[in-house]
């Protein structure tokens, strides 16, 4: 019966020691006063910190742990600390609510919540500049740009400031420049050794000299929004039908942070090719071996007797960065391979033209000549009495069937040899006219015949 009893009284020790193990001597259900003296400061530009004091009256056996968290129920914490810091824009209203209690154990009950908040800088909602964003260029230098407010004047000059662990204090932004409708400005911000940087973030401040429009804030974390600089191609070759690129990364970047993509496009297809390479890595003698900082990659198929232009760009990926949306500028091109004969086409471009015009021409004559041998014209006879005698009149005397004629007399003479000059009479004209030319005409008939 010993072990049983003995097993008992370790049972019972055990249950006594959980009891008190929540990191205090009170019971887990006592509730502790509220902390006091809560207040909020602003460091730097977007810097928050909540400070306050021990409960007055807490139990003397209870270990105090401090539960805060955020006005939206977000990012609980329970820790010993009497202070509470977080890295936010203060474009809008945030709020902190602390509490005590005597143990780590979230579904305790803690004290009475008390709530601190902070409300963003006073001005016209309206004037504040919109789409602010920021981007790392290769690791070297920060780019911000935004658009003005709605309620703010076309003259209004801008002050950018800036902030991040490794800067001592706060700097103005100087190099302010206008890109269309954008204005922007630049600032080095050079990657430094301690491994720690890129986890860092910058904080950044945009408002005018004057203080007429609020001003507006951001955060931009330095794992994302990083656009690397162009890659350099340094070599291309030929081997068994495959393409070999070679390429030199950008600076402030190791390869295996970067994700490429290479684009090849054929002058006999016109048509582009491209490879997205994770890991870019190939083998070939042509190619410098431990080359620092220079990548390779094999395209296959490639024709060796036709001209291959190549162009690269390349992005963070995840392995490294949070972002992976920004892509690089194209490199410059490279070309390898044999160049058409352009002279030759354009020779022809300009012949052929011709020879088919010149063909045109003759055929339309031949044809043209060919439809008179098989079909010659036929006199139109009507046309033909048109011609040798004229219109008819509606008052001549002769009928429509003989058409036209004229008459002819000698003046001067009564014999043939005698005329110098003739005289022409039109039948159809007046009837007036045509009787006295008979008359005329017999006369002058008679007179040859004695």
């Amino acid at each position: 019966m010993e072990w049983p009893a003995r097993l008992c009284g370790l049972w019972a020790l055990l249950l006594c020691a959980g009891g008190g193990g929540g990191g205090g001597g009170a019971a887990p259900t006592e509730t502790q006063p509220p902390v006091t003296n809560l207040s909020v400061s602003v460091e730097n530009l977007c810097t928050v910190i909540w400070t306050w004091n021990p409960p007055e009256g807490a139990s003397s056996n209870c270990s105090l742990w401090y539960f805060s968290h955020f006005g939206d129920k977000q990012d609980k914490k329970i820790a010993p600390e009497t202070r509470r810091s977080i890295e936010v824009p203060l474009n809008e209203r945030i709020c902190l609510q602390v509490g005590s209690q005597c143990s780590t154990n979230e579904s305790e009950k803690p004290s009475i919540l008390v709530e601190k908040c902070i409300s963003p800088p006073e001005g016209d909602p309206e004037s504040a500049v919109t789409e602010l964003q920021c981007i790392w260029h290769n690791l070297s230098y920060m780019k911000c740009s935004w658009l003005p407010g709605r309620n703010t004047s076309p003259d209004t000059n801008y002050t950018l400031y800036y902030w991040h662990r490794s800067l001592e204090k706060i700097h103005q932004c100087e190099n302010i420049f206008r890109e269309g409708q954008y204005f922007g400005c630049s600032f080095d911000l050079t990657k430094v050794k301690d491994s720690s940087f890129e986890q860092h973030s910058v904080q950044i401040m945009v408002k005018d000299n004057a203080g007429k429009i609020k001003p507006s804030f951001n955060i931009v974390p330095l794992t994302s929004r990083v656009k690397p600089d162009p890659p350099h191609i340094k070599n291309l070759s030929f081997h068994n039908d495959d393409l070999y690129v070679q390429w030199e990364n950008p600076q402030n970047f190791i390869s295996r942070c970067l994700f490429y993509e290479v684009e090849v496009n054929n002058s006999q297809t016109e048509t582009h090719n491209v490879f997205y390479v994770q890991e870019a890595k190939c083998e070939n003698p042509e190619f410098e071996r431990n080359v620092e900082n220079t990548s390779c990659f094999m395209v296959p198929g490639v024709l060796p007797d036709t001209l291959n232009t190549v162009r690269i760009r390349v992005k963070t990926n995840k392995l490294c960065y949070e972002d992976d949306k920004l892509w690089s500028n194209w490199s410059q091109e490279m070309s390898i391979g044999k160049k058409r004969n352009s002279t030759l086409y354009i020779t022809m471009l300009l012949i052929v033209p011709v020879i088919v015009a010149g063909a045109i021409i003759v055929l339309l004559l031949y044809l043209k000549r060919l439809k008179i041998i098989i079909f010659p014209p036929i006199p139109d006879p009507g046309k033909i009495f048109k011609e040798m005698f004229g219109d008819q009149n509606d008052d001549t005397l002769i009928s429509s069937c003989v058409g036209r004629f004229w008459i002819y007399f000698p003046i001067g003479g009564t014999s043939p040899q005698y005329f110098n000059h003739w005289k022409k009479y039109d039948i159809y004209e007046k009837q007036t006219k045509e009787e006295t030319d008979s008359v005329v005409l017999i006369e002058n008939l008679k007179k040859a015949s004695q």
